[in-house]
């Protein structure tokens, strides 16, 4: 028996073939024809198999009765049926007439020739064997009594494009499967990451109970009324939660919302739209959940409140474990970034002091972006997970950007560390966010304080004198040598660094870089997310090194960058590779110290610093400010509901929290009219006339003006940025520079004289209330002034 040549090659399935195919056979060169049966899908069918001989010769037709999918398989009763030929690449067995594997001479020699235009089923070919005596006399009667015959058509050669194709798929299935991973190693890398995000989540959770706890024990929390928890919110922290109020007693949130975006209740002859220029997203959300969960029948608003807070700070501890993790490969970086964080908290975060501040709410979201963008800038991360971190990206950017006014600063200097790391090609396509706006006051204040511009401006310059805004003193370097965050930092950033330049030589002179780079490379510089917190934490610390106030912002990145290398081998390994380190092997030795070094670390700050943390939450302190709290209640007793204060914008926001009065100015500084304000009712200060202050005050409609002690007679503060200082320089009462010309003042400083009750100023201001802190007057309505 013989296969034909269209058999060798594969033909068409016969299952998918239509019932013409199964009549008339034509004969091959007019011989007669036999049938031979096929064994298709476990049933066997006579089928007309050309053989030489006379032509005009025509070969019985093959039955047309298919298998039902009722019908079992049947096993092949003898050796001499049509077998399915096996699957392609499989060597044949010999059959029992000594044929051999494939169509060559051994199955020539089996028997006659089979039908071209058969062939494979399901992929395998079909095999041809003897068949009995008789099988064409049976074949004719099952014809004739299963119908009438259909044409067997010979099939056409394939072209060359399908012979293409098969080649091609014959590569493919060549190709071997890849090995699955063994069992172990599947269990090892489910537990690294269980116990990875077990201790993530768990160092978020116990930071954010440290903070309650510790609020707790420094302010007693628990035993004060609400009045005297609400002082412990100053300045700006005390306007954000005074809305949070506003919004609980809306008698629904749209007419909350309608009131704070045209509020004209708290400042006076000016309609703000709080909920834009105050970012006050976090308040509205703060005030939704609190109703919308039922906390109202649970918890007082104020530990709602605080609470959300505190949680989002075990967020961003959290994100900060995430990220050290993702860049070392190991959940130990994760465990010492949180211990750094926490140890040096007075130089991380402003949570202790002043809760509602906005970035508080918003540097939580800021963390989880950098995360996501340091698993997207990864090289080795999947589609899904490339798709989850771009997801997650853009939603933290966007809360980020709502959470806070001045967010799009940073994340300009983050546009501009990728900017950096697309002009040095280690990553392609990288997104960039550029800010969406510019405050003008912003650009000239940093003018001034890099010295592109003088200026005797009271607000500039009161700006510059603030601690926040000054450059960190050597206390801070102390803090952070004591605790070994700056030394082991210096040493991850100046490795990291002279890699990343190394990295960008090697690009300049044509040589490309690795695809993958492994741990005997030491070049830690080859990785993007590397050289993006390289760039970016250069950037930050800049700034810091002039503005102490953004070291809230770069400490936690100091914290993480510096746990992130002394936990990973393949830092150790670029400085070995450095060194040509041959007496040990450096590999081994990476790997030592990647798990050495931060477990003595760690041991260290756990004997030093957890006796003082354990300390602190032991200690039952207390604030007391009984002169503010006699002030707020004075003025919730004897002030009419329609009065407007007069006084410093720290005051004045304290007021609008516990009073609800409206005020003529707030300690926010983003605003062009709020901070002219500012400077106007600041000259109550200085060496004016009681015509003039009376003049200002009653511009802004205001009813009564408070005097503090605190700020009249300041003497702790460098001079020249003291309030009065400031005040006189801007007006000309006091020589700044050599050149500038002195202005006498007849007139003494307004806040001593006005106490000694004497005319003019008793014409113009009446004392309704004092203390040792505070000095109430009432603004008479006077018809002329007097001199």
């Amino acid at each position: 028996m013989i296969v034909s040549d269209s058999l060798s090659r594969g033909v068409t399935n016969v299952a998918e073939s239509k019932p013409p195919l199964f009549g008339k056979s034509r004969t091959r060169g007019g011989a007669a024809a036999r049938p031979t049966s096929f064994a298709f899908q476990g049933r066997q069918r006579p089928v007309a198999a050309a053989v030489g001989g006379a032509p005009g010769m025509e070969s019985p037709s093959c039955p047309r009765r298919l298998r039902r999918p009722s019908e079992t398989l049947r096993p092949l009763p003898s050796p001499n049926t049509l077998v399915p030929w096996p699957p392609a690449g499989t060597r044949l067995a010999a059959t029992p007439e000594g044929g051999g594997s494939g169509s060559g001479g051994a199955a020539a020699r089996s028997g006659p020739r089979v039908a071209e235009g058969f062939g494979d089923a399901e992929g395998g070919t079909l095999r041809a064997a003897r068949e009995p005596e008789g099988a064409t006399a049976s074949a004719e009667t099952m014809a004739e009594e299963e119908g009438p015959p259909v044409e067997l058509r010979q099939r056409k050669k394939p072209k060359s494009s399908e012979n293409k194709e098969s080649a091609k798929e014959e590569k493919i299935n060549d190709i071997p499967a890849p090995e699955r991973v063994p069992k172990h190693v599947l269990f090892q890398r489910f537990a690294k990451i269980f116990i990875g995000c077990l201790a993530a989540v768990t160092s978020g959770m116990m930071y954010a109970l440290y903070l309650s706890a510790y609020h707790e024990r420094k302010f007693w929390f628990s035993n004060r009324q609400e009045l005297e928890r609400e002082i412990t919110f100053q300045g700006d922290s005390a306007i954000y939660y005074s809305y949070y109020k506003d919004m609980l007693k809306a008698p629904s949130f749209e007419r909350g919302v309608y009131e704070l975006t045209h509020n004209n209740k708290t400042v006076s002859l000016k309609t703000i739209n709080a909920v834009q220029q105050m970012s006050l997203y976090p308040e509205l959300i703060a005030s939704v959940l609190y109703q919308a969960t039922g906390s109202n029948e649970i918890i007082e608003p104020v530990y709602f409140y605080i609470g959300i807070v505190f949680g989002l700070q075990g967020i961003y501890v959290t994100a900060l474990f995430v990220t050290s993790w993702l860049m070392s490969g190991t959940w130990l970086a994760g465990m010492l970034t949180v211990a750094w964080f926490i140890i040096n908290r007075v130089d991380t975060t402003r949570i202790e002091y002043s809760i509602p501040l906005r970035e508080n709410w918003a540097l939580p979201y800021f963390a989880c972006q950098i995360a996501a963008l340091t698993g997207y800038l990864k090289s080795n991360l999947n589609t899904y997970g490339e798709r989850f971190c771009y997801l997650l990206m853009s939603a933290s950017t966007y809360t980020f950007m709502m959470m806070w006014e001045y967010s799009h600063y940073l994340l300009f200097l983050q546009a501009i560390s990728l900017f950096l790391l697309d002009i040095f090609s280690l990553k392609q396509n990288d997104k960039m966010f550029v800010p969406h706006k510019e405050n003008g006051h912003m650009l000239k204040f940093l003018e001034v304080k890099f010295g592109l511009n003088m200026t005797k401006n009271f607000t500039m310059n009161w700006l510059l004198c603030q601690e926040s805004l000054q450059a960190p003193s050597q206390d801070f370097f102390l803090r952070l040598t004591q605790s070994s965050l700056l030394p082991f930092y210096i040493l991850v950033l100046i490795i990291c660094f002279l890699s990343m330049l190394q990295v960008i030589f090697r690009r300049i002179n044509g040589k490309s870089l690795k695809e993958t780079v492994t741990l005997e490379d030491g070049r830690i510089g080859e990785r993007p997310e590397i050289i993006y917190h390289v760039i970016h934490t250069i950037l930050l610390g800049s700034l810091a090194m002039v503005i102490e106030g953004l070291k809230y912002i770069w400490i936690p990145y100091v914290c993480m960058l510096a746990a992130f290398g002394v936990c990973s081998p393949e830092l150790w390994m670029t400085l070995f590779k450095w060194l040509r380190l041959r007496t040990v092997h450096p590999i081994l030795l990476a790997l030592i110290l990647s798990m050495a070094v931060p477990t003595i670390i760690g041991l260290s700050l756990w004997k030093e610093f957890f006796p003082r943390l354990m300390t602190e939450l032991m200690e039952l302190q207390e604030f007391y400010d009984p002169d503010t709290v006699e002030l707020m209640t004075w003025i919730k007793r004897q002030a009419p509901v329609a009065a407007v204060f007069a006084g410093s914008p720290q005051l004045m926001g304290a007021i609008k929290l516990c009073t609800g009065w409206m005020v003529t100015s707030l300690p926010l500084y983003n605003d062009d009219d709020l901070l002219k304000r500012n400077e106007n009712i600041y000259q109550i200060y200085s060496k004016r006339s009681a015509e003039d202050i009376y003049k200002i005050l009653t511009s802004y409609k205001a009813n009564y003006l408070i005097v503090e002690d605190a700020i009249c007679n300041e003497v702790g503060t460098m001079r020249g940025c003291r309030v009065k200082d400031l005040l006189d320089i801007a007006n000309g009462h006091m020589v700044c520079e050599e050149g500038d010309k002195l202005t006498y003042s007849k007139y003494g400083r307004f806040c001593h004289e006005v106490k000694i009750n004497y005319s003019p100023y008793v014409n113009y201001f009446t004392r309704v209330y004092w203390n040792r802190s505070y000095f109430v007057y009432k603004i008479n309505t006077v018809i002329s002034f007097q001199s």
